[in-house]
C-alpha cells in the first residue's frame, strides 16, 4: 500500500535522467515501480511511502521495528542506480546501491523484517555491511570498543605525517588507558578528541575535550566549545582535566542519539 508521507530532512539527490527508469515513470513513482516489482516476487513491503515533492526520485520503507527507521531509496542521476541506506538509533547499519530494483526490493523486504546484518548482506550481497555496523548490532559496549579501535588505527596512519595527527594519537591512547574515558565513545572533530555519552549521532557534547594547540600545548573546554576547562603543558595533564570535569554519575556510552537520551 502506497502512502504520501514528507521523507525526514537529507541532501537532496541531483534529478535523474528519466530516460533511465522507464519503468518508473510507467508506473508512476518509485514507490509504484518498488510495489510491482515486490508483488512480482512475492515479497511484502508494507506500506511504501511517496516522496511528495518529486515521488519519481525516492521512496521509503518502513520497518516493523522500532529501533529501525525508514529506509528511503534515491536513483542514480547520470547511470541507472537505486541507492538506499538503513538508519537505526543514530548509526547507519547498511548501504548500497544496486542497477536491479528487484534486487533493491530484496534487500528492502530483509531490513523491514529485523533481519541481521550479515543475513541482510549474504541475501543481498550488494549491501554493504561494516565491522562498526556489526559492533552496533552487538550493543553499545562492542560499538565503543570498535569505535577506538578505529579511531586509534586511522591515527596511527596519519601521525607519520601530520603533527596534529601525532598530538591527537598521543591524548587518544592515554584516553585509552583510563577506565573512565574508554567506556565513552571517542571522536575527532579538526583534530579534537571528543567523548560521547551516547553511540549514535548526534553525539552528546557533556564531557569536556581536548584541543592540541599550536604551541604543543593542549586546551581542555566543555561541555560547549566556549568554556574552557583548562589549558595543560602535557597529555597527561589534558586527560586529569578531562576525567575531572566528567559529569555526574557518568557511566558507560549507551545505545542511541543525544536526543534519545533528552527524551528518555
Amino acid at each position: 500500500m502506497t502512502s504520501n508521507a514528507t521523507p525526514p530532512a537529507r541532501q537532496e539527490p541531483l534529478p535523474a535522467d528519466a530516460s533511465l527508469y522507464p519503468d518508473l515513470a510507467s508506473a508512476g513513482s518509485l514507490a509504484g515501480a518498488l510495489e510491482t516489482v515486490a508483488a512480482e516476487l512475492g515479497l511484502s513491503l508494507g506500506r511504501v511511502l511517496v516522496d511528495g515533492s518529486d515521488p519519481l526520485r525516492s521512496a521509503g520503507v518502513e520497518s516493523t521495528t522500532a529501533d529501525r527507521e525508514v529506509s528511503w531509496i534515491n536513483l542514480g542521476s547520470v547511470e541507472r542506480w537505486f541507492i538506499f541506506s538503513g538508519w537505526s538509533m543514530g548509526v547507519q547499519l547498511v548501504s548500497g546501491a544496486t542497477q536491479d530494483l528487484g534486487e533493491m526490493a530484496r534487500a528492502l523486504e530483509a531490513w523491514r523484517n529485523a533481519m541481521r546484518l550479515e543475513e541482510i548482506r549474504e541475501a543481498s550481497p550488494f549491501v554493504k555491511v561494516t565491522e562498526l555496523a556489526k559492533a552496533h548490532e552487538r550493543g553499545p559496549a562492542e560499538a565503543v570498543a570498535e569505535k577506538w579501535r578505529l579511531l586509534l588505527e586511522g591515527l596511527r596512519q596519519e601521525s607519520d605525517h601530520l603533527e596534529l595527527a601525532h598530538r591527537t594519537l598521543e591524548v587518544a591512547e592515554l584516553a585509552h588507558a583510563e577506565p573512565q574515558l574508554r567506556q565513552l565513545l571517542p571522536f575527532t572533530s579538526h583534530w579534537s578528541l571528543h567523548f560521547s555519552t551516547c553511540t549514535g549521532f548526534p553525539y552528546s557534547w557533556d564531557v569536556p575535550f581536548i584541543d592540541p594547540l599550536s604551541d604543543g600545548r593542549y586546551r581542555v573546554c566543555g561541555p560547549s566549545r566556549g568554556r574552557v576547562i583548562g589549558e595543560a603543558a602535557t597529555a597527561e595533564h589534558a586527560i586529569t582535566l578531562v576525567v575531572g570535569g566528567l559529569p555526574a554519575n557518568c557511566g558507560p556510552a549507551v545505545a542511541g542519539a543525544v536526543n534519545d537520551q533528552q527524551l528518555s
